[in-house]
């Protein structure tokens, strides 16, 4: 609202200073500073109310250290990311942006389902929670949401330089690029020389015109990475301060990639997609990112919030969808290597457990306890070596992320 209300004056009334808002870069700085503010501030207002109406944490006697000194503690944390992440971008961020848009719906609509989840645990006392079918069908229609829009909307664009003639006169003409911004469903493939996919070409076996068809790969691509990188979010919330600062340091290397990519003279530069308009998503990411470092101040050890599933599956599906838009989707494996490790060890430990139960009577385990975090808990690890180190990891995975803007 900001943004308008300063456009408005700098354009009608001339202001000395308003034009200011203009800049991403400005824009950005304001975000992260007031997400900052909010989620530190009044976060621990948030904690006080959760307190007092008694939304406490119960644990499950896993046999971890420390375990039972968390029982109590204030959960549906994620309030306060949720929060300190939307104020400052309706306030600051252009509304009728497309991306903008998503990642608003995304931001609200996991932050529903993490909700319900949270309330049904903690008032309904059911540990279980929401059904894991209907976390499935929540995440299954974001992702038809996102995917439809951002395969039908108009708005939703890449530029590409093109070769075209320029007729100097009845004999001689030149070749010229002009720029030619057009609908597509390409991506980029990481560490590739020609590092682009193009999803259509998946069905080209079908014949003339499966371009026309390419939403039937492009939506359901779009539905399994945003279900996968939100339980894998999800997972990884199992000791303090691990989700919330591995998640803080692999959107901050997606705010890059967006930045890059929704400049024109940048994107030139390093000889990747351009992609309109998505360089407002920066002014989202530097909000989330503050909101994340915020929220870090009652969540490291030892934690004086949980972040709950409201902030978990919220911190996932906007992950997600950043990527996808992007267009950065396939570099996933790698920037939130962590997320899938945790996803990867959970299906490893079940499946092997129920195969060696079948074929030997008995369930066996790879790991001491999944997800992976755990497992190092059993090993005697204290939780807050543990976290350090995978953030040590996540910086490098966000620093290798980034070379391949140039190491192609």
């Amino acid at each position: 609202m900001l943004y308008y209300l300063f456009e408005y004056l700098d354009k009608t009334m001339d202001v000395p200073g308003a034009g200011v808002f203009q800049y991403i870069t400005f824009r950005s700085a304001l975000a992260i500073i007031l997400s900052l503010m909010i989620s530190t501030i009044y976060g621990k207002k948030i904690i006080n109310f959760l307190r007092n109406q008694q939304v406490g944490e119960t644990v499950r006697e896993l046999g971890l250290e420390g375990q039972t000194q968390k029982a109590g503690t204030p959960t549906m944390g994620g309030l306060i990311i949720i929060i300190a992440t939307l104020i400052p971008v309706v306030l600051l961020t252009k509304l009728n942006n497309i991306y903008i848009i998503l990642l608003i719906v995304t931001t609200l609509w996991m932050g529903t389902i993490g909700f319900i989840d949270d309330y049904i645990k903690i008032f309904k006392k059911d540990k279980q929670g929401l059904k894991g079918i209907f976390k499935v069908i929540g995440q299954v229609g974001l992702g038809l949401i996102v995917g439809s829009v951002l395969y039908f909307h108009p708005g939703v664009t890449v530029r590409e330089r093109a070769t075209g003639a320029l007729t100097i006169n009845q004999t001689e003409s030149v070749v010229t690029q002009a720029p030619v911004e057009h609908k597509s469903t390409t991506t980029t493939i990481p560490f590739m020389k020609n590092n682009e996919l193009d999803y259509a070409q998946i069905i080209a076996w079908t014949g003339d015109g499966y371009q026309n068809w390419a939403w039937l790969v492009f939506i359901p691509i779009v539905i399994f990475i945003i279900t996968a990188v939100s339980n894998g979010a999800n997972l990884t919330d199992g000791i303090d301060g691990l989700a919330a600062g591995t998640s803080a340091i692999s959107v901050l290397a997606l705010g890059i990639f967006t930045f890059v990519s929704g400049n024109i003279i940048l994107s030139s530069y390093l000889n990747i997609m351009y992609i309109p308009n998505s360089g407002e998503m920066t002014v989202f990411i530097s909000a989330f990112v503050g909101a994340l470092i915020g929220f870090l101040w009652y969540n490291s050890y030892p934690a004086s919030v949980f972040m709950g599933d409201t902030g978990s599956l919220t911190i996932g599906g906007i992950i997600a969808v950043l990527a996808i838009s992007v267009r950065k989707e396939m570099l996933l494996p790698v920037l939130c290597a962590i997320f899938f490790a945790e996803n990867l060890s959970v299906i490893l430990q079940v499946s092997y457990f129920k195969y060696t139960k079948k074929r030997y009577g008995e369930g066996r385990r790879i790991f001491l306890m999944s997800p992976l975090h755990h497992h190092y808990q059993k090993k005697g690890y204290h939780e807050s070596k543990i976290v350090t180190r995978f953030w040590v990891v996540a910086v490098l995975l966000a620093i290798v992320s980034i070379v391949t803007l140039k190491l192609r």
